[in-house]
């Protein structure tokens, strides 16, 4: 089956910019298609035979299709293509035709140009085309549905749908089948379909959506008041003819997924579509990911570790030892010991906590003396200031990974190459309304310039930022000690999950 690119590039001489944009509306159209309850079929123009290309199909989830085949590759022309044709030359969307019969089966054709933002040239048409066999009286929600499909289709005949991609951003299409929220153009909402008041309800919501000012609404249910301000001003934005990027809300332990699409046909901000999905499953599943593959990735670095330290002490066994045949044997051990060392790239190990609670102040103060004697290089101190306490062992076990790591980093780089006279790491705990507040700071040489934890390679850092913010659910900082050295500062809530 020949794709988009293929066909117009085929059968047409389009700019790279317009099939671009051909291949954005068809990675975002699946939502227009589902709220016009309709087949949307993209035709380009085959100029030098006045006939029509169709280079991309989409079919509604939320009625029949209006084609049992594929109609991809099919070219038109003659009468069947006649109103695609009227909406190239006149560059508006055509409404007026009477139902056409195929077989037993009536059908609704529509047509709406397809331009580029700025751009007054007509690159394709859209055939809107709708299985009548099974209509019936519309209902609130159908009704709604239509609504916002006939503005969409007005955004796409401007060129302003479907909005840019932010850089980074997923690819998935907005979907009918999560909750739409359609707003006025003061933030109200006008309609919450069944789907998007359920997903407010598992945010805490026990009152109905419309009516309300959703940007409020969502502001006041997110945990994090930060996160929560942050997800106001995307719908504000959205309000104002912007399309921000997809925010995930959580609370309650819920989590959303919520995207905001402005209303803008002909160059007018009339409100907003938001979306809204329940992704509270897929994100513990990914947590659970996480924590494995930090798991694994943590019994490789200390094995690896480990194996290295057996290497490199053969190897200054090595160079003391003046028979050659010995020399040598000691020299092959060496590089068996690496080969070892990556097998362990492929081993798989998880670990199981209980839910049990434990005493944790002891346990940070074994790895602390731990790291200190298997890797300071200087006479380093090393200690705890606050108390722990008793924490939960699902909280209990990441955290010992990351403070071990901490820690061990800490006394192996903070003090090379110049160490200070009293070279010092520091354990500091409190905690504040239901989290905990851990520092992990030395005296040593400090961080070097243009550090960046999310850009760092080190597997150490990558395994204490994975789980600090992944199975810890909170957040992490390394930066400059303001008396000199460096701070790892970490944030984790207790809130039961």
């Amino acid at each position: 089956m020949s794709t988009l690119r293929d066909l117009v590039e085929e059968h047409t001489s389009l700019e790279p910019d317009d099939i671009e944009h051909l291949h954005r509306l068809a990675g975002d159209w699946q939502i227009v298609s589902d709220l016009s309850f309709a087949d949307l079929l993209m035709w380009v123009p085959i100029e030098a035979r006045g006939e029509y290309v169709c280079v991309a199909q989409v079919r509604p989830t939320t009625a029949p299709t209006a084609y049992q085949d594929d109609q991809v590759g099919r070219i038109a022309g003659g009468p069947e293509v006649a109103h695609l044709a009227i909406v190239r030359q006149q560059g508006r969307i055509w409404r007026e035709g009477d139902p056409v019969w195929y077989g037993d089966m009536p059908a609704r054709h529509e047509a709406i140009p397809v331009r580029r933002r700025g751009q007054a040239k007509v690159i394709a048409v859209l055939g809107r085309d709708t299985n009548l066999s099974t209509a019936r009286t519309p209902a609130q929600l159908e009704l709604n549905y239509l609504t916002t499909a006939d503005d969409l289709a007005q955004m796409i005949a401007d060129g302003s749908w479907p909005p840019p991609r932010h850089p980074g951003e997923t690819t998935s299409a907005p979907r009918i089948g999560d909750g739409l929220v359609r707003l006025d153009a003061t933030g109200k909402v006008t309609y919450a379909s069944p789907n998007a008041q359920s997903a407010y309800r598992r945010l805490g919501l026990a009152a109905h959506l419309v009516g309300e000012s959703l940007a409020e609404i969502t502001g006041r249910l997110v945990d994090d008041p930060l996160e929560g301000a942050d997800a106001t001003d995307r719908i504000h934005l959205a309000l104002h003819g912007e399309a921000p990027a997809r925010k995930e809300l959580e609370a309650r332990g819920a989590t959303v997924l919520m995207r905001a699409l402005p209303l803008m046909p002909a160059g007018v901000p009339i409100g907003a579509l938001v979306l809204v999905r329940d992704i509270t499953e897929v994100r513990r599943r990914d947590r659970q990911l996480m924590t494995k593959d930090a798991t694994i990735r943590e019994i490789h670095h200390r094995v690896k570790n480990n194996l290295q330290t057996v290497a490199a002490l053969l190897r200054l066994q090595a160079r003391r030892v003046g028979v050659p045949a010995a020399r040598h044997a000691l020299e092959e051990s060496v590089r068996r010991v690496a080969s070892i060392a990556l097998v362990h790239e492929t081993l798989s190990m998880s670990s199981e906590s209980s839910d049990e609670a434990v005493e944790f102040d002891g346990i940070v103060d074994r790895v602390a003396a731990a790291a200190v004697e298997v890797g300071a290089t200087v006479r380093v101190v090393v200690r705890r200031e606050g108390d722990f306490g008793v924490l939960p062992a699902e909280i209990a076990t990441p955290l010992v990974m990351v403070l071990n790591e901490l820690l061990q980093n800490a006394v192996e780089h903070a003090f090379e190459p110049v160490a200070p006279d009293e070279p010092e790491v520091v354990v500091s705990v409190h905690r504040f309304r239901k989290q905990l507040h851990v520092t992990v700071a030395d005296n040593g040489c400090g961080l070097p310039e243009g550090f960046d934890l999310d850009a760092s390679e080190r597997l150490g850092l990558q395994i204490v930022r994975t789980l600090a913010t992944g199975e810890l659910r909170g957040t992490i900082e390394l930066r400059r000690r303001a008396g000199g050295g460096t701070e790892a500062v970490m944030v984790v809530p207790l809130a039961k999950r």
